[in-house]
């Protein structure tokens, strides 16, 4: 993120699992279209932020120049509930060894049959991960843009974001219980909310933008990409940037 640490993504927790050498041969699926067409208006100005935003206005570490780190997506779903306009996210299991119950969008490493990473291959891994981790439908999917690629050096991953529009909604839920708790949405009302904002300060230094929503501190790589959508959206509302919340060293 651009100017104070605070606004830095700085984790990703990785694929959930790696599939095997038959998976990894199954020729890649038709590549899903990026499209504008019949996008609800709300969502009009995370499209053109999506559009017009350039890569060090989200973050200062940029993939590397040449061309190394672990190609990965996530899915960045809107859809519309009953309090309007949500995001899906999965909070992973408990008992994994690392980034244990934190929340995060669907998402994952690139596999050999989701194609080129710098065109097409991204979107096919974001709902294929998505699929696989929430079992939603991805025919009800509508990808509407891709955010710039993120770096995250203490992972060595290399993220693509990738917005959809959930316009034919499907249910979702826990697919695999060892690595996900559950599958939940959040109202961007709440995200958008003073009251649900936070900084989180974990003992190594650093410092970053969260929420504190659906039972779940939200914060890290996911928090960021989202606080610069609602920045760029123009949906931010000002908030206290003092109010902090520790983290221990196993977050």
């Amino acid at each position: 993120m651009t100017g104070a640490t605070q606004n830095r993504p700085t984790e990703f927790a990785g694929p959930a699992g790696a599939e095997g050498p038959a998976a990894r041969a199954r020729p890649a699926p038709a590549a899903p279209a990026v499209s504008v067409a019949g996008l609800p208006g709300w969502l009009e100005p995370v499209e053109r932020a999506a559009r017009t935003v350039e890569p060090l206005q989200l973050s200062s570490f940029l993939p590397p120049e040449d061309g190394g780190g672990r190609q990965s997506a996530v899915l960045v779903l809107f859809g519309e509930g009953p309090r309007g306009p949500e995001l899906l996210l999965m909070e992973r299991s408990g008992s994994l060894r690392s980034h244990a119950g934190q929340p995060s969008f669907p998402g994952g490493a690139l596999d050999p049959q989701d194609g080129d990473p710098r065109t097409t291959g991204p979107l096919r891994a974001a709902l294929r991960e998505a699929e696989e981790e929430t079992g939603l439908d991805p025919a009800g999917v509508q990808v509407f843009g891709v955010l710039p690629r993120l770096y995250i050096p203490v992972s060595e991953f290399v993220v693509t974001p990738v917005l959809g529009w959930w316009r034919a909604p499907s249910p979702v839920g826990a697919v695999d219980p060892a690595e996900t708790a559950r599958v939940f949405t959040v109202p961007v009302a709440d995200l958008t909310d003073p009251a649900h904002r936070v900084t989180v300060v974990h003992p190594a230094g650093y410092r970053g933008p969260a929420f504190t929503v659906a039972s779940a501190l939200v914060w890290g790589f996911t928090a960021g990409v989202i606080d610069r959508i609602l920045y760029f959206a123009g949906w931010e509302r000002p908030w206290d940037r003092s109010r902090q919340v520790p983290l221990d060293w196993s977050a």
